[in-house]
């Protein structure tokens, strides 16, 4: 292809990308994930990499001891409904695309959640348990949705393998590769810029909902108060400070105009005590 070729061929990429009505705001930037990341990683090939990801988890029931959704229908319940809260907000960019599917794992000693590409959400008894309310868990999985709404995911396996060595790993057919592949997903820290996108994202979502938007600095706070932000999460071993987080937070959502919304206290409990 010529020049000229080149660039209307990139402009119809970008164009499509932001297609989708709103694709900016002031208070969180764009809604669309990084242009370089579309160009060069198919959505079809974000989900593949999920689901090798989901498969690696499925077989490590040592590590990953999945909650039975027949067994614990009421946790489940209650995970769906704030999934979908979250999902409904009107700012999740791919929630037709992905699949958000989301587990319990039963690990009372983990704080942490994680969202795979492609949408396959994963949260810890640890954490819920330790939250106060509805609002810091929706907080937190909004934060966990945005890093495979915006494709934080593949934008650091471009970096690490190089588009066309991490292309060849999925179109090339050879497991031992993928397999490498979804577990280095599984261990893969983002950027600062990733983190500081996802928690603004979060606010957006939370901004769509009746949720108070600023569930994830409540989450933050928390954790100052309890001594554990040193070391707790291990989500956030690249982060900025929590103290840091908790004022920018702060910013987007007085940005958004400052609304306060509901904290669900009671029902977050009755989801608590729900749990094995």
């Amino acid at each position: 292809m010529n020049k000229i070729t080149i660039s209307i061929f990139a402009i119809l990429l970008i164009t499509a990308s932001c297609s989708k009505e709103g694709t900016s705001d002031k208070c969180a930037g764009k809604y669309a994930p990084s242009t370089v990341t579309n160009l060069l990683i198919s959505l079809d090939q974000d989900k593949q990499m999920g689901l090798a990801t989901v498969s690696e988890i499925e077989k490590n029931p040592t590590e990953y001891p999945i909650l039975d959704s027949a067994s614990y229908p009421v946790a489940y319940k209650n995970i769906y409904r704030i999934t979908k809260n979250i999902l409904d907000s009107g700012g999740v960019y791919y929630k037709d695309e992905f699949a958000w599917r989301v587990k319990i794992i039963k690990k009372d000693d983990v704080l942490n959640a994680f969202c795979t590409p492609g949408g396959y959400i994963y949260v810890y008894t640890g954490l819920i348990k330790y939250l106060d309310n509805e609002t810091q868990l929706a907080g937190v999985m909004g934060h966990e949705i945005a890093h495979a709404d915006k494709r934080h995911s593949a934008g650091q396996m471009v970096e690490q393998y190089g588009a066309s060595a991490l292309i060849g790993v999925l179109t090339g057919g050879n497991q031992g590769a993928l397999t490498t592949l979804a577990n280095t997903l599984l261990g893969l820290s983002f950027s600062r810029s990733d983190e500081t996108e996802a928690d603004k994202f979060s606010v957006k979502y939370l901004n769509g909902t009746s949720y108070d938007a600023r569930g994830a600095k409540y989450f933050f706070e928390k954790l100052i108060a309890s001594g554990q932000s040193g070391s707790t999460p291990a989500f956030l071993s690249t982060h900025p400070n929590p103290a840091t987080r908790v004022a920018d937070i702060t910013a987007v959502w007085e940005c958004y105009g400052s609304k306060v919304g509901q904290t669900f206290d009671a029902q977050y409990m009755a989801f608590k005590a729900s749990l094995p």
